[in-house]
């Protein structure tokens, strides 16, 4: 959890422990099977191509075929995991597992951009040296069969943009098969090039373009997926200003122990502390915050600790002598915000 005050920290804790599964996320729902054979038909098309493509990249003597290949298989394997992971995800909650396995599709993500960047030092390597010994390379067999990976990578990213492309799995594969579909361009280039003038290079030159494709695509993966898992704040919800948003409503005194997080890919969650003014209503305020921070961020997953503030001092007391008002449905960014 990131950490950022503003104004002075309290060290007031939640006075309660709420056993509530929340909202439904924004994940898969009903959508899941059609989902799962999406990405099972895309997964046939790319897995019978994948071994046609090995074989001719053998065969004609080319790298960047096999970096095709390579690449495409990376994207198999995103496929797999995927569907593993939805599996996984869609498990009910029980046990210690308070929020089910949602995270194991963030897992996935992880182990998929770390293996893309794996793949991608191989194949660079391998095209540093074939650039200073250039092998012999049969442009007709490159240029055929890029073009038919253009054909399956259209069909495959087709299928992919059929499902629900909110999971970090599913746009993962569904980026991935998309710079296959680049990839294969260059590497029709390639072939019309080593066809019409025998710069053999052109071959190697494409592998480097598919090298950068698949470090982009894996870097990308390994970011979205570290800042789920280190509970960072969802990319477009600032702590700031909705902290300060929810401290400047009608009654609320102050609101800390801010925390916004994702607890899984379309689901982002929120919780805080709120006092409110003596006096205060405090049931109209939860449902005022929790309509605001539903319509203006999309967060129906929240968790809400409402109490008076104290009126003497206006500071926070102890939880053990605090009437909880109300709790809302329901950590990671802490902050802290007053309004005097």
């Amino acid at each position: 959890m990131g950490g950022n005050s503003v104004g002075h920290a309290h060290p007031h804790q939640h006075g309660h422990d709420r056993k509530d599964g929340g909202h439904a996320g924004h994940g898969h729902g009903v959508s899941a099977d059609a989902d799962r054979r999406w990405l099972s038909l895309a997964l046939v098309l790319i897995g019978v191509f994948i071994a046609v493509e090995t074989v001719i990249a053998f065969m004609a003597g080319s790298l960047a075929l096999i970096s095709d290949a390579v690449h495409m298989l990376t994207d198999a394997f995103s496929i797999v995991l995927a569907l593993v992971a939805m599996r996984l995800a869609a498990r009910p909650a029980k046990g210690t597992y308070t929020f089910g396995l949602k995270r194991a599709e963030i897992l996935s993500a992880q182990a998929n951009g770390l293996t893309l960047l794996l793949a991608a030092a191989w194949l660079g390597f391998e095209a540093v040296q074939r650039l200073l010994h250039p092998p012999e390379v049969t442009g007709w067999m490159v240029l055929v069969t890029a073009l038919c990976g253009v054909a399956v990578n259209l069909a495959a990213t087709w299928c992919l943009s059929k499902a629900n492309r909110a999971s970090l799995n599913v746009e993962g594969a569904y980026q991935h098969i998309l710079n296959d579909l680049y990839a294969f361009i260059g590497t029709a280039v390639a072939g019309v090039i080593v066809m019409t003038t025998g710069f053999a290079r052109a071959d190697t030159i494409a592998t480097l373009f598919v090298v950068v494709l698949m470090v982009k695509a894996g870097c990308g993966l390994l970011r979205d997926s570290g800042r789920i898992l280190l509970e960072a704040a969802p990319a477009g919800l600032d702590p700031e200003v909705i902290g300060g948003e929810l401290a400047g409503m009608p009654s609320v005194a102050e609101v800390h122990d801010l925390h916004i997080w994702t607890i899984t890919s379309g689901e982002p969650a929120l919780s805080a502390h709120v006092l409110v003014h003596p006096g205060g209503d405090c049931h109209a305020v939860r449902r005022d915050l929790d309509k605001r921070l539903a319509d203006a961020y999309g967060l129906t997953h929240t968790t809400l600790q409402i109490d008076h503030e104290d009126p003497v001092a206006g500071a926070v007391p102890p939880a053990s002598a605090v009437p909880h008002c109300v709790s809302g449905h329901g950590p990671t960014h802490r902050g802290t915000r007053r309004v005097h």
